[in-house]
């Protein structure tokens, strides 16, 4: 059962720090200092202090404010007074993982919201703490935390020979995170979080979809966008297309003519949800003729040649492995052609590379001019990457405690193809029952959002409020609004709807206004 204990905050301060008490707590609340003497298993709290508002600065070099809750510039300077904890956490003894808690010193909300993956390049392999997302949630009043997932580096280099370092990476430090920042919860304001909640993207996402899987009782309410969930199908599909793209020389397609084939894809399929508004709202329901674009006469920009068209459409092709007939992997959305290059550009991917060279081979001089077979190194990589792939669509336990999760995916991603979104809201269906599936998961597909954020669709959504909705007052989400902001103003609105629905025009009004158009299943 999830808890629904209501906790009352009085914060006074003390010359030993911020303490705060909880009216119907029988447990008493601990200052921020006396947390350093909190024994914890496998557990050595390293810090514990009071940080003044405005006054905290990330170790070492800071991060950029990226990741959920970046907002450019300083992320940090708006921030609360808060209670800073850091702690090592050793549950086998080749593991080492960082985790840091930090904790309202006033106006605590009662809940608990974690931080996934982490912030700065590469950070699907990174090991660091996502401090922006952290900071974001601490000025929206949750007790929050983050970890390093157990290693240092934006490399996996770490793996070779170090079994249980990987299974930290993959699944065990955000679960040992977790139940350490319950741990500190309740020991510094004398309750546990009423609610716990998980809202990430990406890596984060990934890590999301372990808990579900893993550990139910962690989590009441998980948001997932563009989870990285498919571990080994996704580097494999990664390294397979970038060396599709690039085996012939006359086949590769300069970046440069990424816009002339976006706006013929476009053009084509635009106007398949009743009005052009230069987004194309089910993709999945777009066949692009490319042909259109066959040079004529000399070649420039504006056009491919056969060689590149060929090329263009293994793009938007699956990856099938010829010998058994099996789809690895989706394809690239139509719409997506703005962000070709980064995985069909001319640098091979480096989650892959590096996915290919520590896990699938234990190779470090492994390059990705070796051609990927999709048989056999499928199942390499399937082997290696067991700890890390998150795509057991059992999710009875998690539901059947009143969890519920959400799911949401840019159609226009070029990194994590959407497809694999709906591939595993399918099979969560088709293993725990449509049933009991509408009554805990929710699919929102976004046309027009790459990769998390960004896009020419509106890509900025707000799920937070309605995953708490639907845990808290059983508010089952029957639509969300997801705003275009450029320069702080809303540019445009769009209706998004529960899979497989789709966002429908109602034929008046501008396309530019969510109002204007309704939920429904398109035949």
């Amino acid at each position: 059962m999830i808890r629904t204990l209501i906790v009352t905050v009085a914060v006074t301060a003390a010359a030993v720090g911020v303490r705060t008490a909880a009216s119907t707590s029988a447990a008493a609340a601990t200052s921020c200092e006396e947390l350093a003497a909190l024994n914890l298993s496998n557990t050595q709290i390293s810090r514990a202090e009071l940080v003044a508002a405005g006054a905290f600065t990330p170790p070492a070099a800071p991060q950029p404010a990226q990741g959920r809750g970046g907002r450019g510039g300083n992320a940090f300077a708006a921030l609360p007074s808060f209670c800073r904890v850091a702690a090592t956490v050793k549950p086998t003894s080749d593991s080492n993982i960082q985790i840091e808690v930090w904790l309202p010193g006033s106006g605590w909300n009662g809940k608990f919201q974690a931080s996934g993956g982490a912030a700065g390049a590469n950070s699907a392999v990174a090991g660091g703490i996502n401090y922006p997302a952290m900071a974001n949630s601490l000025r929206n009043g949750y007790a929050t935390a983050g970890t390093d997932s157990g290693h240092q580096g934006a490399t996996l280099s770490f793996a070779p020979d170090h079994p249980e370092k990987l299974i930290d990476f993959g699944y065990r430090s955000t679960h040992e995170m977790t139940v350490k920042a319950k741990s500190i919860i309740e020991a510094f304001y004398g309750n546990g979080p009423r609610y716990s909640y998980w809202n990430a993207c990406a890596a984060g996402g990934r890590q999301g979809l372990q808990e579900a899987q893993r550990y139910p009782a962690d989590y009441d309410g998980i948001v997932v966008t563009a989870p990285a969930n498919s571990w080994s199908r996704l580097q494999t599909w990664s390294m397979w297309l970038y060396q599709v793209a690039n085996r012939n020389p006359a086949g590769v397609i300069p970046p440069q003519k990424y816009a002339a084939i976006h706006r013929t894809v476009v053009e084509q399929c635009d106007a398949l949800d009743g009005v052009k508004d230069g987004i194309i709202e089910n993709p999945a329901r777009c066949r692009p003729r490319l042909d259109v674009l066959m040079c004529q006469g000399n070649e420039t920009n504006e056009c491919l040649t056969p060689a590149q068209i060929e090329t263009a459409r293994a793009i938007l092709s699956p990856a099938v492995d010829s010998a058994s007939g099996r789809t690895v992997y989706q394809a690239m959305a139509p719409g997506s052609e703005l962000g070709w290059a980064a995985i069909a550009g001319p640098t091979a991917p480096y989650y892959a590379t590096e996915t290919f060279k520590y896990l699938a081979f234990n190779d470090p001089n492994w390059t990705p001019e070796r051609p990927i077979n999709l048989n056999s190194d499928v199942a390499a990589m399937e082997r290696s990457s067991a700890p890390i792939t998150a795509d057991n669509p059992d999710l009875s336990s998690f539901f059947a405690r009143g969890g519920k999760l959400i799911q949401v995916h840019g159609w226009t991603d070029p990194l994590i193809v959407p497809g694999d979104s709906i591939d595993y809201f399918a099979s969560v269906r088709a293993k725990v029952g449509a049933s009991v599936a509408d009554r805990s998961l929710r699919l929102f597909m976004v046309p027009g959002m790459n990769h998390c954020q960004g896009g020419e669709g509106a890509d900025t959504i707000d799920m937070q409020p309605v995953i708490e909705g639907w845990v808290e007052s059983n508010q089952a989400p029957a639509a969300v609004v997801a705003s275009k902001v450029q320069n702080g103003q809303v540019q445009k609105t769009r209706l998004l709807c529960p899979y497989p629905q789709e966002a429908v025009f109602k034929s008046a009004g501008s396309p530019d206004d969510a109002s204007n158009f309704e939920c429904r299943v398109v035949k």
